[in-house]
């Protein structure tokens, strides 16, 4: 499968919300579970409305397609003078549909931060993404928080 990858536009929020509604319905079976669930969720409409804006978010699909089916994305943020550093990326929540696509969106985002001259990337500290980043060499920022060091510091 070639993979396309760009920045998440405002205009495929809906698009989002049912992809997670989907591989929602995968874990959770009662339906009003779900939507309780979907209230904190960090890919909840109101968090999305605010990182897609920002151009620090990407999305995966499986060509360049437009009508392509979204198989992956992340929301994040650029923050200034966190915790010691003058320029870092807050990637607030991944979600992918394959290992394969997990990869690329983290490989994406390690890159991303690297060509900016970013001086980290925060990560949920998720198994599946700390799996992902071990080449990465990151280190737990907070117990639900992992970095990625993208300049020698």
């Amino acid at each position: 499968m070639s993979l396309f990858l760009h920045v998440l536009q405002p205009t495929e929020i809906d698009e989002i919300l049912a992809f997670e509604s989907r591989k929602m319905a995968e874990k959770v079976t009662d339906e009003m579970e779900r939507q309780i669930q979907s209230w904190n969720a960090r890919w909840r409409k109101e968090s999305l409305q605010h990182y897609v804006p920002l151009g620090w978010s990407f999305c995966a699909r499986e060509s360049s397609s437009p009508e392509s089916p979204l198989v992956g994305y992340f929301i994040a943020q650029a923050l200034l003078f966190l915790d010691g550093q003058t320029q870092t990326l807050w990637v607030e929540h991944l979600q992918f549909s394959s290992l394969q696509i997990r990869d690329a969106l983290v490989e994406l985002a390690v890159k991303l931060g690297r060509e900016k001259h970013l001086q980290k990337i925060y990560f949920p500290n998720e198994p599946t993404i700390a799996n992902a980043l071990q080449p990465y060499k990151s280190e737990p920022w907070s117990a639900s928080v992992l970095q990625v060091r993208t300049t020698k510091t």
